[in-house]
Order: structure tokens, then C-alpha cells, then sequence
């Protein structure tokens, strides 16, 4: 692939999560992937887990948001560096702990890492701040 079309395939990627489309990010994964995130024990490798990731991080922050901050592109591999800001107005799931709502504002960063074969993601590790995100969760956190 050129740099452009790896470029393409990550705006789709980054405009499914801030249009919250679970799918639309998992049509982009290769039929066999790997989805990895520093909180997950194990990574994921159906289509359906990404999905299901997903959503904790949708009913976690309803109103999430994210944009790309920086990013180094190849002809086979992706890394960026990623912003979010979302309302913790649902329950977040971190791991087998449920975390409940705290109706604070959160403005998050983290990076990932992504190989591409044929057009589609064959590699994906996540890697959230959430000691930072955690942070601004407590109670007595200043927004």
C-alpha cells in the first residue's frame, strides 16, 4: 500500500470511533487480526470482542470524542498519538471491575500502533492513558 492509502485507512478507523460506529471500525480489521489493549489480559482476535470493547468505551463516555494529535505512517504500519474528551455519564468497564458513572468531564490521550496487510488492519495495540484518565475520574478531581 502507499502512505496515502494507509493514511486513508486509519481516517476511517479514527472516524468510526468518533462516530461511535463499532462496525465500521471491525469491517477494517484482516479476517485474522489481533486487537490488543495494555488493560486486556488477553488480546482479541474476533470481530465481535473489538466490538465489544468498543462499546464499554461508548457507554462509558456517551458523548466521547476523538481526534488524531500526531501520527507516523509507513507503507505497511501505522502510530499515533490520540485525544478523546467524553462524559463519564455511564458505567466503565475496566477489566472484571465496573467503575460507576461520575458525571465528570475527561480529556484523555494514548497511542496505538497498527500493522496493514492488503488494505486492512492486521495488528492493532492500544495503548489508553488510563492512570491520567483514573485521575480526573476520582472524587475531588478538579475538571
Amino acid at each position: 500500500m502507499s502512505r496515502a492509502e494507509v493514511e486513508q485507512l486509519d481516517d476511517r478507523g479514527m472516524a468510526a470511533w468518533d462516530q461511535h460506529d463499532a462496525a465500521a471500525f471491525t469491517a477494517l480489521l484482516a479476517d485474522e487480526f489481533s486487537f490488543s489493549d495494555v488493560m486486556a489480559p488477553e488480546p482479541f482476535r474476533s470481530r465481535e470482542q473489538v466490538q465489544a470493547y468498543m462499546e464499554t468505551w461508548f457507554t462509558a463516555f456517551p458523548d466521547m470524542r476523538v481526534k488524531t494529535a500526531s501520527r507516523v505512517v509507513t507503507e505497511d504500519q501505522v502510530a499515533a498519538e490520540v485525544e478523546f474528551t467524553g462524559t463519564n455519564t455511564g458505567p466503565l468497564r475496566m477489566g472484571d471491575h465496573e467503575i460507576p458513572a461520575t458525571g465528570k468531564l475527561v480529556f484523555g490521550t494514548g497511542t496505538y500502533f497498527a500493522s496493514i496487510k492488503d488494505g486492512k488492519f492486521v495488528s492493532f495495540r492500544a495503548h489508553p492513558d488510563v492512570a491520567s484518565m483514573m485521575q480526573q475520574l476520582m472524587p475531588g478531581a478538579m475538571n
